[in-house]
C-alpha cells in the first residue's frame, strides 16, 4: 500500500473519531431557481471522507465524461493543450467524489467569497443532473503527483442551477460548492482566489486549467489551453467552444480571463464542461450569465 503523506496532512485535527455515514437532504428555492444540498461537515464527517481517499482509490477513479451530443513561464495566446510549464496554480486543483457507487475526478478552483471557502466546478461534478448527488467530495488544490501542499478540503454545501438538476442542460453545467475548512483555515486564506464575472463579452481571450486523466494526460500535472471562444456552433447549447484537447479529468477546470502568470490567478469566465463526440479537439464551457450569478449569490453567502 502507498503511504497516504497527503491524507495525513488532511486529517489534522481529526483524530481520534469514528467514521459516520454521510448523508444530506436536496432543497429547492423556487424563487431563485437555485438548487443546494446541505454536507454534514463536522470532523467526523471530514475524517470519514478523508480517509476514504485511499491511494488506491484515488489511483482507479475514473474520470466523468461529461455530457455533450453523443457523449510561471508566460503561456501561449494560442495553445490547444500542454502541460502548464510552471509550479501547479495554488487556487486550482483536483477533485475526487464518488456518485452512484463509483469514484470520479473533476478539477475546481476557489473564487473570491465572503464566506472565504468557495470553488465553482462543474455542474456534474457535483450533480448527475436531475439523479444523484456527489459524496466524498474533496478539492486538493496546487495538486501535483498525487497529492498537494495543503492537503485537502471536503464539501459542505452544493449549489446548481435548477437547469442543469432538472434538465442536465449543458448551457448550465456549473456548481458551486462550499468547503468546510481544515484545520480551522479557510482554503481561501490558504491558498488564495481567483476574481469571477457574468455577462462578459463573448470571445474574449481565456486560459483554461485543469487535470485530464486520458490518452496523452496522466493526471498527475496541471494542464492548459488558451485562445478565444466561440459560440457553440450546432446552435443546441448557449454554451462557447475552444479548442482544446484536454480530456476528461479536466471538467470543472476554469476558463480565466485575464490571467497574470505571475500571481496564477485570473478572472473565471467560464468552466470545462463537454466535446461533441465528432469534434474531439473543441472543449465546451458554459456562458456565465443571470442564472451563473444567481447561484454564487447564493453559494457565497453559505
Amino acid at each position: 500500500m502507498v503511504t497516504d503523506s497527503w491524507i495525513a496532512r488532511l486529517l489534522a485535527g481529526l483524530v481520534g473519531l469514528a467514521p459516520v455515514a454521510l448523508t444530506g437532504a436536496s432543497v429547492q428555492p423556487p424563487a431563485d431557481t437555485v438548487v443546494y444540498r446541505d454536507l454534514p461537515a463536522g470532523q467526523i464527517q471530514q475524517q470519514r471522507v478523508l480517509r476514504y481517499w485511499t491511494a488506491d482509490r484515488r489511483a482507479s477513479a475514473r474520470q466523468v465524461r461529461a455530457r455533450g451530443r453523443g457523449a510561471p513561464a508566460v503561456p501561449d495566446l494560442a495553445n490547444v493543450g500542454a502541460l502548464w510549464p510552471g509550479s501547479a496554480l495554488a487556487t486550482v486543483g483536483r477533485v475526487f467524489f464518488s456518485m452512484d457507487g463509483q469514484d470520479f475526478l473533476c478539477s475546481a478552483a476557489t473564487v473570491r467569497s465572503s464566506n472565504r471557502d468557495l470553488v465553482v466546478t462543474s455542474g456534474h461534478c457535483a450533480k448527475n443532473g436531475s439523479g444523484s448527488w456527489a459524496e466524498n467530495w474533496v478539492f486538493v488544490p496546487a495538486y501535483r503527483d498525487g497529492g498537494g501542499p495543503h492537503g485537502g478540503f471536503t464539501a459542505r454545501r452544493m449549489f446548481v442551477p435548477d437547469q442543469w438538476s432538472t434538465g442536465a442542460d449543458d448551457g448550465y453545467d456549473v456548481a458551486m460548492v462550499v468547503l468546510a475548512p481544515s484545520a480551522g483555515r479557510h482554503v481561501a486564506d490558504v491558498v488564495g482566489f481567483n476574481d469571477i464575472a457574468f455577462a462578459q463579452p463573448r470571445g474574449r481571450q481565456v486560459y483554461t486549467f485543469g487535470y485530464p486523466s486520458y490518452e496523452k494526460y496522466d493526471g498527475r500535472r496541471l494542464a492548459y489551453c488558451s485562445g478565444r471562444p466561440a459560440d457553440d456552433p450546432y446552435g443546441e447549447t448557449k454554451a462557447q467552444g475552444l479548442r482544446c484537447d484536454l480530456t476528461q479529468g479536466s471538467s470543472g477546470g476554469p476558463w480565466m480571463s485575464g490571467f497574470d502568470p505571475l500571481t496564477g490567478t485570473g478572472t473565471i469566465v467560464s468552466v470545462s464542461s463537454f466535446k461533441y463526440a465528432d469534434e474531439e479537439r473543441v472543449m465546451y464551457g458554459p456562458y456565465f450569465g443571470d442564472a451563473v450569478r444567481r447561484l454564487y449569490d447564493r453559494a457565497e453567502k453559505g
